[in-house]
């Protein structure tokens, strides 16, 4: 992985317009996803591309499913439960995954229904997460989100506290954290976000990185992230 100096910044700007032709516009996603794995020397298969189709119905989604997307991500659980599981039912392969905020009390609905969940955040959430893994024997990948512009509004743990929340969910609760996700503000460019991420991430000994979305996820893909989460450049404005 090439990860670049914290100070250097690099466009955010979305190469993509607004479309509602979904299959074209997700193929354009895929080629600048390629360009960006090409530029930062790192192979296609190691950047996963969650299509995030929170808020699209299920005859929005069903093209895009068609064109080959595997992988979606959504931002509520009872949106998601409403929707999903008869597209799951038709389209075997498919895997789901929450990027939006978990509230405890959802926790059983969420691994129930969820490949991954990358807003892991608080030891409240991690102990109802720890409860339902054991009772349901699944084990949903697990991301801690971290607040790296220490905004108010956003959840996610701040990084100067990341390395011991990692460490408890690790110790006291046994859960299995398989990343970090981060969403940097909407005002500054992100590449130190992503650099942070990474850093944080490589020396807790974390494989993954749930890092950019639309306009950005070119430049997560420099920094190293395997995962990004791409929704208005495919499904077009909500």
């Amino acid at each position: 992985m090439i990860f670049l100096e914290l100070g250097v910044e690099m466009a955010a700007e979305s190469a993509f317009p607004v479309t509602s032709d979904s299959p074209n516009a997700l193929a354009a996603v895929e080629r600048e996803i390629a360009r960006a794995c090409a530029d930062a020397r790192r192979d296609r298969s190691s950047v996963t591309l969650i299509a995030v189709s929170k808020t699209f119905a299920a005859e929005d989604i069903q093209p895009v499913i068609a064109a080959g997307q595997r992988v979606f991500g959504e931002n509520r659980v009872q949106e998601a439960k409403a929707k999903w599981p008869p597209l799951m039912q038709e389209h075997p392969g498919l895997a789901l995954h929450l990027i939006g905020p978990l509230q405890s009390n959802k926790a059983k609905e969420a691994v129930a229904l969820f490949d991954a969940i990358h807003s892991v955040d608080r030891a409240s959430l991690c102990e109802a997460l720890a409860r339902e893994i054991d009772r349901q024997g699944r084990s949903p990948q697990l991301f801690v989100q971290v607040n790296t512009g220490e905004e108010p509004q956003k959840a996610g743990i701040a990084p100067g506290e990341a390395d011991a929340f990692v460490k408890s969910c690790r110790d006291v609760y046994g859960l299995t954290i398989a990343g970090l996700m981060c969403i940097p503000p909407a005002d500054e460019a992100p590449a130190p976000h992503f650099a942070l991420t990474a850093k944080i991430a490589a020396r807790n000994g974390l494989a993954l990185l749930s890092m950019g979305m639309s306009a950005d996820f070119a430049t997560a893909i420099q920094f190293g992230a395997t995962h990004v989460r791409v929704g208005s450049a495919i499904f077009g404005t909500r």
